[in-house]
């Protein structure tokens, strides 16, 4: 606490590691895990004071603050509580994602999702920034793998009213989120028809004009959205570049700044078509 409290961040951490030892000893988990944790934070924020100081390194806090979060989950599994081992895996993913390594995080969402299984809510918040970090390193094929599996998810595992197939509470939200995300993906990709999975096919078929009543099969989307997606796809299958500034200027207030920077792209693809991460 002393070293803490001087701002010797560092050695605080080794003391941290020290009492983690002692703890194992005293075959005392719970301490052990605390311990572990705390040094993991403290080697964390050195790591931020370096990076804000601009400062050469090799990061080598960080990678001492990987190992004491992955020595913590272990110990937390050793103790069957995934629950607090996916929190710090949450936790660790965040943090990479802030500090902008993106690549890195993803493993560590993954985990938090197929730790916490058992609770399909979480699990799908997990899987959600694994996503996104998906998104930030232009893998987009592997967000579009992601995002099809959740809405399954959402759909299949999430509660329902009697006489009613669409999920409720977060479940609704999370599987009309990914709806949307999806659309705008396969209009990003534009897979070939020989190419194209079944689930994404069944997705496109739902906005085609054809379609009269197909509103009726997206009951989790609000008609106002389902509608404007709906003319994003006519507007990308015709490229009517001018219509698809027009759509984009009234979907920006309902989506979210994700989905803006995917409709973006998917604007500029048009405009100039670059084929990059994809």
């Amino acid at each position: 606490r002393e070293l803490k409290q001087q701002d010797c961040l560092q050695y605080a951490a080794f003391c941290n590691l020290a009492m983690a030892r002692c703890e194992q000893t005293l075959f005392n988990a719970p301490g052990e895990a605390l311990a572990l944790t705390e040094a993991a934070r403290l080697f964390l924020h050195c790591e931020r004071e370096t990076q804000a100081l601009r400062a050469p390194g090799f990061s080598e806090h960080l990678q001492a603050a990987l190992n004491c979060y992955s020595f913590a989950i272990k110990v937390y599994i050793e103790m069957n509580q995934p629950v607090m081992a996916a929190s710090l895996c949450l936790e660790l993913g965040n943090t990479l994602k802030e500090m902008g390594r993106p690549g890195e995080a993803l493993v560590h969402f993954q985990r938090a999702a197929e730790l916490q299984s058992h609770t399909p809510a979480e699990a799908l918040l997990a899987l959600r920034a694994l996503a996104s970090c998906k998104i930030l390193t232009r893998d987009y094929d592997g967000a579009l793998s992601v995002l099809t599996d959740m809405q399954f998810q959402a759909q299949e595992r999430g509660v329902q009213l009697p006489g009613s197939t669409s999920p409720v509470g977060v479940f609704l939200d999370i599987a009309s989120q990914c709806e949307i995300s999806r659309v705008l993906l396969l209009m990003l990709l534009e897979p070939p028809p020989q190419k194209l999975l079944p689930e994404h096919a069944q997705t496109l078929e739902r906005y085609a004009w054809e379609s009269f009543d197909s509103h009726s099969q997206v009951t989790f989307l609000p008609e106002n959205v389902f509608l404007l997606l709906q003319s994003v796809v006519m507007a990308c299958q015709e490229k009517d570049i001018e219509s698809l500034k027009s759509l984009q200027t009234e979907l920006w207030p309902l989506l979210s700044p994700e989905q803006n920077h995917l409709l973006h792209l998917v604007l500029m693809e048009r405009v100039a078509p670059s084929g990059q991460g994809i």
